[in-house]
């Protein structure tokens, strides 16, 4: 299992060495310009040249989609036990749910910040736009997976629906509910990216939209490797989040390895 594990981490860390001593290769080979493609080795220099900047940059990204991360979280859960409790609504929100992942987020920031200014506020709302969905569906569909034989003896022994909803089908959902929560995640991030290029002061979306304006390629690469390093700790806070909290389904995967 310990071998498995240790495996599972280095593989991908020796694939990213790979890719990165490749390209290295590759644009000293070929002499690409730095404007059109920079090595790893002229991105990282410039990411240790601008660090003060790109740190300010990167606190006001952060802040900006852990606030919407927050709210589309809220709103997905409660939105999912909603139309759980109340089957008779599931037909008719549903829908519209999913024609709401449909709106191009692209089109709808400019409408956002001409009716809510360029505060944080249409920031927020396009994060939550795009976070709530993958957290909805995914507990709805855990709700679903409930253990159709343990519900009928909760049934039978007297359960209500209270004690059956946060005995059983929470607990069962709660799987499901983090596999929404590490999607949401990376949502949220490139949200707050988007919703920052369409009028913000701040942030990775505009430090990003400034340099490729000026064709400094490098910076561009570097803002990018920040905002894939922000969604990785993310995501890895939400693993271990995960690890903490399902020990049970942690140790159905265990036994699912050893076999």
């Amino acid at each position: 299992m310990k071998r498995l594990l240790s495996w599972s981490v280095l593989s991908p860390l020796l694939a990213i060495f790979a890719i990165l001593v490749i390209w290295q290769l590759a644009v000293g080979i070929f002499e690409i310009e730095a404007w059109m493609l920079p090595s790893p080795v002229q991105i990282i220099q410039e990411g240790i040249e601008i660090y003060p900047r790109i740190i300010d940059h990167s606190i006001s990204t952060i802040l900006i989609a852990l606030g919407g991360f927050a709210i589309g979280v809220s709103v997905g859960l409660v939105l999912a036990v909603a139309l759980h409790l109340v089957p008779q609504a599931r037909q008719s929100i549903y829908p519209l749910m999913v024609l709401s992942q449909n709106v191009p987020i692209i089109a709808l920031a400019p409408l956002l910040v001409l009716w809510f200014g360029f505060g944080a506020l249409p920031k927020i709302l396009i994060i939550t736009l795009v976070v709530f969905f993958p957290i909805a569906v995914s507990l709805i569909d855990g709700f679903r997976q409930t253990n159709p034989e343990l519900l009928n003896y909760m049934r039978m022994i007297g359960a209500g629906r209270r004690q059956i909803f946060f005995k059983l089908e929470w607990p069962s959902a709660l799987p499901y509910f983090f596999s929404g929560l590490k999607i949401s995640a990376t949502y949220s991030v490139m949200g707050a990216v988007i919703a920052e290029w369409l009028g913000a002061q701040q942030g990775l979306g505009v430090f990003m939209t400034v340099a490729s304006s000026a064709f400094r390629t490098d910076q561009v690469f570097v803002s990018i490797f920040v905002i894939m390093l922000i969604s990785l700790v993310l995501f890895g806070f939400i693993l271990l989040l995960e690890k903490w909290l399902t020990p049970w389904n942690q140790d159905k995967k265990g036994s699912g390895t050893d076999d």
